[in-house]
């Protein structure tokens, strides 16, 4: 079984670069507190570390 990786935004995408915001839809999170549960891919983690200063990971 795959492991799990809980991502919750904890800044606003408001102001934020076009890529950034093109990051974060594709990880799926749309409001500030908001969490989604993804599969710890090389694609996901390369995504949570380029948006690393504005969401919280945690294994699930």
């Amino acid at each position: 079984m795959a492991k799990k990786i809980k991502i919750t935004l904890r800044k606003s995408r408001i102001g934020r670069s076009d890529r950034q915001r093109a990051i974060l839809d594709g990880l799926g999170l749309k409001r500030r507190g908001r969490s989604v549960v993804r599969e710890d891919t090389p694609a996901v983690r390369g995504m949570v570390q380029k948006l690393a200063f504005m969401i919280d990971v945690e294994e699930c």
